[in-house]
């Protein structure tokens, strides 16, 4: 007698399941785990470097004042990204009468590097800087310039106003250059490349300067402003600066100063008159009227201009002031 299977056979073309995987595979788990590994220690290593640059990328810019905003200009073209640089006195202000408040005591006492014209231009910073209890280091930009001495009521005094040579600016730059470095030599490099570059636009600067001169007959040549401040640039570049005499920023002339002046003017045979922004232009004007010489444009002589004026930077207030030269006194 044969027995049956009870259990039914298979269909045809149908396989039997595979058997189920065991928990414990040690297969695709253990692949994942190593890469879980190697992203938490890759994204730990990206941490530890951001925390490493952090203090570098946020570090303070170096404070730094300026007396007035020639300087100021000097200071931020050296400094570049690593300073914030404060001017005392401002765009159109006159140095030699300004009067310090106490925000000013307060932005020197804060500073990191003080930088000053000297050749007895802002007498009141001494007293300033001594009054601040400041620590931050002086720079004399004008150290190693050679100075030209005063005339009439400032005879046998320095005159002050030596950036007025583009030679003595380079010199300016210079020391400005020297004093960032020993003020943050971390920076040495980028205020070295930034003199480095300034000096070259200093240099074309000249040159336009001497094209400019050489294009005014030398019978013009000569000029009255209102105030002394152009000896370095005559003396440079083979032009007469003639001041009223008995008149200054810091005084106020009389009318017998006023006739003077017009005598002077007609004796001399000067052409032109020029108008300066820390001056009242009404002095110049009256004398331009009653002498019949011309009235130039405005100089820029111890200040810049305010932003957006034409004279903001050093370099657009001295081709400002030779724009003005040879517009006066081509014909």
């Amino acid at each position: 007698m044969q027995l049956r299977s009870t259990f039914p056979e298979p269909r045809s073309g149908i396989r039997d399941p595979e058997p189920a995987r065991l928990p414990l595979d040690p297969g695709p788990p253990a692949a994942s785990g190593e890469v879980a590994k190697f992203i938490l220690g890759l994204l730990t290593a990206i941490l530890l470097l951001g925390l490493s640059i952090a203090p570098s990328a946020a570090a303070e810019k170096l404070k730094a004042v300026a007396s007035f905003s020639i300087l100021a200009d000097l200071v931020k073209e050296v400094g570049g990204n690593h300073v914030d640089v404060t001017a005392i006195v401002g765009p159109d202000g006159d140095a030699h009468v300004f009067q310090p408040s106490p925000q000013d005591a307060k932005a020197v006492a804060d500073a990191n590097i003080v930088v000053i014209n000297g050749l007895g231009l802002e007498g009141w910073m001494a007293r300033l800087i001594q009054s601040s209890g400041t620590k931050a280091p002086v720079v004399v930009a004008s150290k190693g310039v050679r100075p030209l001495q005063g005339e009439g009521e400032d005879k046998g005094k320095a005159d002050p106003h030596a950036w007025q040579s583009i030679a003595n600016a380079k010199i300016y730059v210079g020391n400005i250059r020297d004093g960032l470095i020993s003020a943050d030599p971390a920076d040495k490099a980028d205020y070295e490349a930034n003199a480095k570059a300034y000096l070259g636009k200093l240099d074309q600067l000249e040159a336009q300067v001497k094209a400019a001169i050489a294009s005014i007959p030398p019978k013009n040549r000569k000029i009255i402003t209102t105030h002394d401040a152009f000896g370095y640039f005559g003396r440079a570049y083979g032009m007469a600066f003639i001041a009223p005499q008995g008149v200054s920023t810091e005084t106020e002339p009389s009318a017998k100063d006023v006739a003077k002046i017009i005598r002077q003017i007609t004796a001399q045979r000067v052409p032109a008159v020029f108008l300066e922004n820390i001056s009242d232009d009404r002095l110049m004007q009256q004398i331009a009227r009653e002498s019949g010489a011309k009235v130039g444009d405005k100089l820029y002589s111890d200040a810049l201009s305010k932003p957006g004026a034409g004279a903001d930077t050093y370099i657009a207030m001295m081709q400002n002031n030779i724009a003005a030269f040879t517009k006066a006194l081509r014909e």
